[in-house]
């Protein structure tokens, strides 16, 4: 059991260790999503063939939105990700709308086409099979020596901010309780809906079925949902994240109370960072890092970086790891479970 305040929070480098899209992939997937002039040819792809019939959906609008689409697919040369893309386009309605769209539909092409599966295929498997990913080793940490009768208090010293907007946490964390500690998923389903504060800045394609509040329902799996322009709704800029005074509250009282922050994924782009850290920490939490192999240059920067934006001094950065996220909180369980 994480015995410690600890807040983890998860960069698009995360999401490709459990086979979602990575910020530059993303971004490259949309743009070839909106090469509308190869439409009609033997060079279209299926997405350029949805998203035109999306567009044609919304009455005397489609036009418009198919030519914001060729302005994102312009402007994707020139910036790190497509949230930054659309912070860039922040006053134009009809950008932020094919973004949004662009966003849930390859956020649930690429849950649906991942090895997440809705379900265990045998009894005590996980749904993404395997301890070399760090859904699994996080897992493995919530649950350890917690008995049976205090299960709900798992999550008590957890706060997970998530940058990126699949529903690969809140997925795989009730089947955690359920091998872990036998009890039926159902149970297990409602204590994650009740104990698991998983925040997303920039939201998410829709809700699984069991979890509470009133977003549209997108069920694990399910490439193309019926309310999709609802779904879609459900991603945010920003922008729209700064405007939302609870959820920044929620966000920053996770960071502020943490004692021990975690970080997996996180590149430290500068949008990130400045929605993560709105003016430095007082109270010099213990930090880890894991990152990428690629990132192994940045590693002065991103110290830098801690101490200027964060107030985290070096001497509080106990690691930073190049190298499988996984790997980075096996090492460290004995530190993070104390």
């Amino acid at each position: 059991m994480i015995r410690t305040k600890t807040a983890i929070i998860i960069g698009a480098g995360a999401g490709v260790e459990i086979e979602m899209p990575g910020e530059r992939e993303l971004l490259s997937k949309i743009a070839h999503g909106f090469d509308f002039q190869r439409l009609g040819s033997d060079l279209q792809t299926r997405e350029m063939q949805d998203f035109d019939a999306l567009f044609k959906k919304v009455k005397g609008e489609g036009d418009k939105l198919r030519e914001a689409a060729l302005r994102i697919r312009a402007g994707s040369r020139l910036t790190s990700s497509i949230h930054a893309l659309l912070q860039q386009h922040g006053e134009d309605k009809h950008v932020l709308a094919v973004g949004k769209l662009a966003i849930a539909y390859y956020t649930l092409q690429a849950e649906q086409q991942s090895a997440m599966e809705a379900e265990p295929r045998d009894p005590g498997e996980m749904p993404f099979r395997g301890a070399e990913n760090w859904l699994f080793q996080l897992g493995r940490m919530v649950v350890d020596g917690v008995s049976r009768s205090r299960a709900q208090n798992c999550f008590d010293n957890l706060h997970i901010v998530n940058f990126n907007t699949d529903r690969s946490i809140q997925h795989y964390m009730p089947w955690v309780l359920h091998s872990g500690f036998g009890m039926p998923i159902t149970e297990a389903q409602a204590i994650c809906a009740e104990k698991l504060n998983v925040v997303q800045p920039f939201g998410r394609a829709g809700r699984l079925d069991w979890q509470t509040g009133s977003e549209p329902v997108a069920a694990w799996g399910e490439e193309k949902p019926g309310n999709f322009f609802k779904v879609a709704e459900t991603v945010r800029t920003a922008s729209e994240f700064s405007e939302d005074r609870q959820l920044k509250a929620s966000m920053h009282s996770g960071i502020s109370g943490a004692r021990r922050l975690v970080f997996i994924g996180f590149n430290f782009n500068s949008l990130n960072t400045s929605l993560l850290f709105q003016e430095k920490l007082s109270h010099g939490p213990e930090t880890l890092v894991a990152l990428g192999e690629d990132e192994l240059g940045r590693a002065d920067g991103i110290r830098r970086l801690l101490k200027t934006s964060a107030g985290i001094a070096p001497e509080m950065l106990l690691t930073m790891r190049f190298g499988p996220s996984w790997q980075m909180l096996a090492d460290n369980d004995l530190l993070l479970e104390s």
